[in-house]
């Protein structure tokens, strides 16, 4: 009943059109006076325990480092090296965004600012050459999700704080995946523009590529320093995040002088915005997941999904369906958020690597990024390319297949998450 009364009222007050940071504050007070457990004061603190939290730090700095990126010129000169490289190849441009798309995750960690960021340069261009703009869009939306999958992951730090798992560990596991969905983008491309008769751009020479690889040089290092520090372990994911801020602000102010001083305060202030959007989603949802606890809700999903934990197979693949359902009704971090503490019992029970586990999750959560009608992504790419929801789907189906596609083999060979975290950790 509990369980009822939890899910009845987060998803009767979503209905009625509450920020889902409030709604999960509802929710929680709902679940309260059911169970008879009322108190203010336990609100208030669980909210305040829910922002303190050290590796949550990472978050903002991330955030940080996003938006100093892209306001130093790093975003765009590695725009500019890919499309050196791949600008003279039929349906070039596409090879173009999915490699920027691999190398911005490297640098952001968010679905979002990289949609974003990419939609709005390429997508002209892509316009411009003749492209389809349905298709262009829905390309540049799916290597959006690549951000949430290569380290740094805003995702996954938020997994890890909710799940107690090592958010390094995380990190290192997501590469693998992350590339993958690159190649499968790539492959899905050119079965789409093996027959498309759009503009081709000069080949570039070997100087001009050089040149092009040189003056991105200082942006494509930043991923290299994050990756070889965590694995050497110099320093904590939430160190590597202040490394990446401090990095980007060198670089956007010092190498590329770019980004200038007077250009911070803005750049602050956008970070300090959506830090404070994700922050209290988290301080809430840390209300949820206190009360989800208390009210013994993953004992009751246990009973639920009993039959299937001996089998670690149907069982994953019944969570994950499970998952993408919600996934379509519910942005990334509040699916985290709520059902990481009543699924990692079950997880534990049944003998799944946590961190594998992890992949599964927020890969399945950023897919959700990429369906209506609540899909954060979906709607970020529309707004970019100026065109209507009912337009992009037409465009995304081929991509959103093959992640798909790719999600399943993961949770059918565990080992290629498995056996490469095990080299990198």
């Amino acid at each position: 009943m509990s369980l009822a009364v939890f899910v009845g009222s987060l998803v009767g007050v979503m209905a009625l059109g509450v920020p889902i940071a409030l709604a999960l504050l509802v929710s929680g007070v709902a679940l309260m006076l059911y169970l008879g457990i009322f108190d203010s004061q336990i609100i208030a603190q669980n909210l305040v325990n829910g922002a303190n939290s050290f590796p949550m730090m990472a978050v903002p700095f991330f955030i940080l480092a996003g938006e100093l990126m892209n306001a130093g010129g790093i975003s765009s000169r590695i725009i500019r090296f890919a499309m050196s490289i791949f600008g003279h190849i039929r349906g070039g441009l596409g090879y173009v965004a999915i490699v920027a798309s691999v190398l911005f995750a490297g640098l952001s960690g968010s679905a979002v600012a990289d949609t974003a960021a990419l939609g709005a340069i390429l997508i002209p261009m892509m316009i411009k050459a003749g492209y389809d703009r349905n298709r262009s869009t829905g390309l540049i939306a799916s290597g959006g999700i690549i951000a949430p999958l290569i380290p740094p992951s805003i995702p996954f730090i938020i997994f890890g704080v909710s799940s107690g798992v090592s958010i390094t560990k995380l990190f290192m596991a997501g590469i693998v995946p992350g590339l993958m969905i690159g190649v499968g983008l790539m492959i899905t491309w050119w079965l789409v523009m093996r027959n498309s008769d759009v503009e081709v751009y000069p080949r570039k020479s070997w100087k001009e590529v050089f040149q092009a690889g040189r003056q991105a040089i200082w942006a494509l290092m930043l991923p290299v320093i994050i990756v070889a520090g965590l694995r050497g372990g110099i320093f904590t994911p939430t160190e590597a995040a202040v490394v990446a801020a401090f990095y980007a602000l060198f670089v956007g102010l010092v190498i590329y002088r770019e980004l200038k001083w007077k250009d911070l305060y803005h750049v602050l202030v956008a970070a300090a915005k959506t830090t404070s959007v994700v922050m209290f989603l988290v301080a809430a949802a840390m209300v949820t997941a206190w009360l989800i606890t208390v009210a013994n809700v993953p004992a009751a999903m246990g009973t639920l999904l009993a039959p299937l934990i001996d089998n670690p197979l149907l069982l994953l693949l019944a969570i994950n369906a499970m998952i993408l359902l919600v996934g379509m009704a519910m942005d990334s971090t509040p699916t985290i958020l709520i059902l990481t503490p009543v699924l990692m019992p079950i997880i534990k029970m049944a003998g799944i690597d946590p961190v594998y586990f992890g992949v599964l999750f927020v890969l399945n959560t950023c897919i959700g990024l990429l369906t209506p009608p609540v899909g954060t992504v979906l709607n970020v790419a529309c707004g970019v390319g100026k065109i209507g929801m009912e337009d992009i789907l037409k465009g995304i189906w081929p991509f959103l297949l093959v992640e798909l596609i790719i999600l399943i083999l993961l949770i059918l060979f565990p080992s290629i998450v498995l056996v490469p975290l095990e080299w990198l950790t």
